[in-house]
């Protein structure tokens, strides 16, 4: 299968097993699909309090031994499409970079997303119609090998500036991550959420097959990306995955 093509499935059926989620999937159709591939988690763990005040007060921190977690995860995105539709040629394929925290509200743990930069100035625009925090930014990526070079500068807002210049590559072979290990706990989570300027809060349901991650090596020059929030991340060295490809579908946001 090509690199931006997303399996369709058949209407009324969704593409990928469901076994291995922690509740059901949503009953109506599922609204768009993706695929992320060359993908890289890089998480810092962090005091609670230091993101309690950053998060909504309407979404409770997910907490791990004591400790929040942030995570700033470049990827390249492709074969984006609305439900059985074709993808739009547009649309389909850009990079993608997004800074997250983890949240969970009646017991659905989930992806709080600080923001989300991407390559591509219209998927921008559609994806702030349903609250999230999405920017344009510039962004390159380049393939040396099994190494990922990744370059992005967010455009608007250009102040505070939010780069990132690295690379990374898998160093391990790829397998589902353990339940109950902290690479579960930080990956195999099937919705996220939003709050819009009224304060309401919304769940938008994913589904995937499970993770397959590869232990991973980075070397990070500049990251600002969590400047315009006002976090200075750790200095020690962050946890790595890799993930080479990931297929997803998701429904329109709800009520949470």
């Amino acid at each position: 299968m090509a690199r931006d093509e997303v399996p369709s499935g058949v209407a009324g059926e969704l593409p990928f097993p469901t076994a291995h989620r922690p509740w059901p999937v949503p009953e109506r159709p599922w609204a768009m699909a993706q695929r992320w591939s060359d993908l890289l988690f890089a998480h810092w763990p962090l005091a609670p309090e230091r993101l309690r005040a950053l998060v909504p007060p309407q979404l409770p921190l997910d907490t791990r031994d004591g400790a929040a977690w942030i995570g700033v995860v470049p990827f390249y995105l492709s074969g984006l499409r609305a439900g059985w539709l074709p993808a739009v040629p547009a649309l389909r394929a850009f990079p993608e970079l997004n800074v997250r925290t983890y949240v969970s509200l009646g017991g659905k743990p989930g992806v709080y997303f600080f923001s989300l930069d991407a390559g591509n100035p219209a998927a921008v625009a559609g994806a702030r119609l349903i609250h999230l925090s999405y920017y344009y930014a510039w962004m390159a990526i380049r393939h040396q090998g099994d190494r990922i070079g990744y370059v992005s500068q967010r455009v608007f807002p250009a102040a505070p500036a939010a780069r990132f210049r690295g690379s990374y590559r898998p160093t391990g072979p790829a397998a589902p991550p353990a339940a109950g290990t902290l690479a579960y706990w930080l990956t195999e989570r099937y919705c996220l959420y939003t709050v819009d300027r009224r304060g309401r809060v919304g769940r938008l349901e994913i589904h995937h097959p499970p993770w397959r991650l590869q232990d991973a090596e980075a070397e990070i020059s500049v990251n600002t990306m969590t400047a315009p929030i006002g976090l200075v991340l750790p200095e020690g060295r962050p946890l790595l995955h890799f993930s080479r490809q990931q297929d997803m579908v998701g429904w329109l946001p709800e009520p949470a």
